[in-house]
């Protein structure tokens, strides 16, 4: 051997390093590690995309709670401030006012023309587009706070001696000379009338102009109330007024409803009247609301226990049932609506019944029955099947109502304002 040659069994490891360098894998191998790759991504991306799923769900469930909550809790206060601030006499053939978009079904008493504090019709029928709301009801209420504005939350009492007016602190509490106000007096000609002030035909008047009206020459020392309306407009109404529907469709036909809303579900709102030109002042409370249903409370015998519930329309339930301790007919029912004064004194309580689904629509979840009683759950509740039972098969569309999880909300309100 030479020198600088490699002896024979160091060129055999040589060749054999080079060998197993070259080697590799085989196609085989490669197919059988990119299917293995393949399938746990499959199974990973599958779990993650049930995960993300059931998040989106989850998000939409929490966001409708949310929303429900808010929304109905902005009802629940406007029904508790129902006649808050209303004349309860004195406007009928003492002054003229123009009730702002129109009076859909007697919202004055039949005898006297006094405003009702709160009124509802009962599976009103809807027209055009929104016409699949028909059977829902539609609720009125006249309150000075359901305006939500600043001034509808201020009041004050003036005397035509000294202290003139009655001052806040904060200062930011009192009205100011501009605010468009209505001035009561309390007492005026029954312990339990709300006359309303007026100068000749002039039901409201600025708050700078209050102390200007005319006073009682018998009574030098009245106290009157005096209670905002709005902050500029020259009033149409000696009151604030909201009404509150469901609706799908704007004037224009357009559709509003959130895009994850099942077909004919559509929007709660809640409409303040606008003294200006009459027009809708929209605020949506709920989406993807289907049904809307209102039942009332009374007590008929001024004993402090309701005895009587009613949708108000058709149907009287006495309570408890099978126990009445009252003779309420619906005949005797339908009197009270159309007397003011009845029905300060004797409704008690006002239940309201929305008919909703959580989230979004879930083709993995099968709502269990096509039907659904739009009121109390069970006959141990007051207002038991005082609403309807909504068919979903039919006014949702089968099989599309499935896919969503349907809920009825209550909300109760008791109008401690009316008396």
């Amino acid at each position: 051997m030479e020198r600088g040659e490699l002896h024979p069994q160091y060129l055999d490891v040589k060749e054999n390093s080079m060998m197993k360098r070259e080697g590799g894998f085989t196609l085989i191998e490669l197919i059988i590690t990119m299917a293995v790759f393949v399938l746990v991504m499959a199974a990973a991306s599958g779990v993650f995309s049930g995960l993300l799923t059931q998040f989106k769900q989850q998000s939409r469930l929490a966001e409708s709670n949310i929303e429900g909550v808010v929304g109905l809790e902005i009802l629940r206060k406007d029904i508790d401030a129902a006649g808050y601030g209303l004349p309860w006499n004195g406007v009928t053939g003492i002054i003229t006012y123009t009730e702002a978009n129109g009076d859909p079904f007697s919202l004055n008493g039949s005898a006297d023309g006094v405003p009702k504090a709160i009124v509802s019709a009962d599976n009103v029928t809807y027209s055009g587009v929104n016409s699949i709301f028909t059977g829902s009801d539609y609720l009125v209420i006249r309150s000075i706070e359901v305006a939500g504005n600043a001034v509808s939350k201020k009041w004050t009492l003036v005397r035509s001696v000294a202290p003139y007016v009655r001052t806040w602190t904060p200062a930011g509490e009192n009205l100011t000379s501009t605010d468009r106000v209505i001035v009561v007096t309390p007492g005026a000609t029954t312990a339990s009338s709300h006359t309303l002030v007026t100068n000749g035909t002039a039901f409201s008047t600025t708050y700078a102009n209050v102390t200007a009206l005319p006073w009682r020459p018998s009574d030098p020392s009245e106290a009157r109330v005096v209670y905002g309306i709005d902050p500029t407009a020259t009033l149409s109404m000696p009151f604030n007024r909201a009404d509150y529907f469901i609706r799908r469709f704007d004037a224009g036909d357009a559709d509003i409803a959130p895009k994850q809303c099942a077909p004919n579900t559509g929007i709660l709102e809640k409409a303040v009247i606008s003294h200006v030109d009459g027009s809708y002042q929209f605020l949506p409370l709920l989406d993807c609301v289907a049904d809307m249903q209102v039942v009332y409370g009374f007590d008929d015998n001024n004993n402090g226990i309701i005895g009587t519930y009613t949708d108000g329309s058709t149907t009287v339930q006495s309570w408890p049932v099978g126990t009445p301790d009252e003779s309420l007919t619906i005949a005797s029912v339908l009197a009270i609506f159309a007397d003011p004064a009845a029905l300060r004194q004797k409704l008690r309580e006002v239940r309201v019944y929305i008919l909703v689904h959580e989230g979004q629509k879930d083709m993995n979840y099968t709502y269990p029955s096509s039907t659904i009683a739009v009121s109390s759950s069970s006959t141990s509740q007051p207002g038991y099947g005082l609403g309807r039972t909504y068919n979903l098969a039919t006014l949702i569309g089968d099989p599309e109502y499935k896919h969503y999880r349907w809920k009825v909300y209550t909300v109760v309100g008791v109008p401690n304002s009316l008396r």
